[in-house]
């Protein structure tokens, strides 16, 4: 048993609570200015609500785990990750509407640029154009000849993301990423994974990698020719099973605000509502407005420009990005919901132009929550918060309670 299953337990009516996730908003100093993107903002909304709030920093995973997007918000929203494994293929899947059915092996793909010798010179190809990608996935599929007594998917996500879906008989997810995730290798072979399960290799898994090799092997054939994107890299393999939700864990009525797809999958996955894709910031906050007050007691707003700046090691707009969304702050307070947190899924440095395993600020505004040392809302002032460095998943229990949410323990 782990602490969610004492939270199910305890669940009472109660109060509105409000998430607002920048992705990868935690970071590291740069060799400039020996500031984070987040130390480095003008954010005085932020740093009032620091102020006045229980902050700290949560160790998403655990110690020196980097995080996923898909584990991260996971533990974000009251499940352990560890305990509860969901593939970036299947978040990816529900996150375009793609209507999975129990059994399909889905994947999440970047097209990529490979050099002369097959290695890969740029894992998201220059971030291509959305409507290229769907080009490309028009032309993989056209080509495709496999020895393979089922259907396969290839559908568009956004920019060089697309979804991989495998549906038949007998498919095994012990299989390996082909991404390295780095430049300048070829790609990780797709062999069974020996790894996460006892010898020997299953059938269905020993299948799926020989399918999938002749998939991938007729996909590069087909895109050799284009530019830039002329290859694809795999990961994130799953086959799709249901979990209970958070009206089933949590008694919890949830509506998601994004835009990026995954985010939006992992929602439903969860048995959340989703509200029409908002196309910038300011269209989050504008439809958080129009949804605020109705049925829904669960709020989750997601920002995605902090994590893509991170990745592309660009920490001035990274910093643009958090001053955006603190110059709207004021709106969420104007809502006034009972329980306001602040945080993101993983950290994503800039410096180092990838997630990475450092612990992110938190920001806890409720009637009742402690006050700590905490002036500004920055790695370094959070961690001197009332709420010093926890667990991930232990975040939503906070929420809970500080909302009402939870009755007492025991006798």
């Amino acid at each position: 048993m782990d602490i969610t299953d004492v939270w199910e337990e305890l669940i009472t009516p109660g109060g509105r609570i409000v998430y607002l996730v920048m992705d990868g908003l935690g970071g590291l100093p740069s060799e400039s200015s020996g500031r984070t993107a987040l130390d480095t903002a003008e954010t005085p909304n932020l740093d009032y609500l620091a102020r006045d709030s229980s902050c700290g920093l949560l160790e998403i995973v655990g110690p020196g785990i980097t995080p996923g997007s898909g584990p991260g918000h996971l533990a974000l929203f009251g499940y352990d990750p560890l305990r509860w494994r969901i593939g970036r293929g299947v978040l990816s899947a529900l996150g375009v509407d793609f209507r999975l059915r129990p059994g399909d092996l889905a994947a999440r793909v970047n097209f990529a640029t490979f050099d002369d010798d097959g290695k890969v010179a740029d894992r998201r190809a220059g971030r291509i154009s959305t409507e290229l990608n769907r080009k490309l996935c028009r032309k993989v599929l056209d080509a495709l000849d496999l020895d393979f007594d089922g259907e396969v998917f290839l559908e568009t996500e956004s920019e060089h993301r697309a979804v991989l879906v495998l549906r038949g008989k007998g498919l095994s997810d012990e299989l390996p990423d082909t991404d390295p995730q780095r430049t300048g290798v070829p790609p990780i072979a797709m062999k069974p994974d020996t790894e996460s399960v006892s010898e020997p290799v299953s059938e269905a898994a020993a299948k799926s990698a020989e399918v999938l090799t002749e998939l991938l092997r007729q996909a590069h054939a087909a895109l050799q020719d284009e530019s830039p994107a002329n290859g694809m890299l795999v990961r994130g393999f799953q086959i799709y099973r249901r979990i209970p939700g958070l009206k089933q864990r949590f008694g919890l009525n949830g509506l998601c605000i994004a835009g990026y797809p995954m985010y939006r999958g992992l929602s439903r996955l969860l048995g959340m509502d989703v509200a029409e894709s908002p196309a910038d910031i300011e269209g989050l906050f504008q439809s958080f407005e129009s949804h605020f007050g109705d049925d829904h007691d669960f709020y989750f707003l997601h920002v995605k420009g902090t994590d893509s700046a991170g990745e592309d090691g660009d920490i001035v707009r990274k910093v643009a990005v958090i001053e955006e969304v603190d110059r709207r702050l004021p709106r969420l307070l104007e809502a006034k919901p009972d329980v306001l947190v602040i945080t993101g899924d993983h950290s994503t440095p800039a410096v180092m132009s990838a997630h990475s395993w450092h612990p992110v600020p938190v920001l806890l505004h409720a009637k009742y929550a402690r006050r700590g040392a905490a002036k500004r809302f920055d790695e370094t002032a959070c961690l001197g918060g009332a709420l010093s460095l926890r667990p991930g998943s232990h975040l939503l229990g906070l929420a809970l309670g500080h909302a009402g949410r939870l009755k007492k323990f025991g006798a």
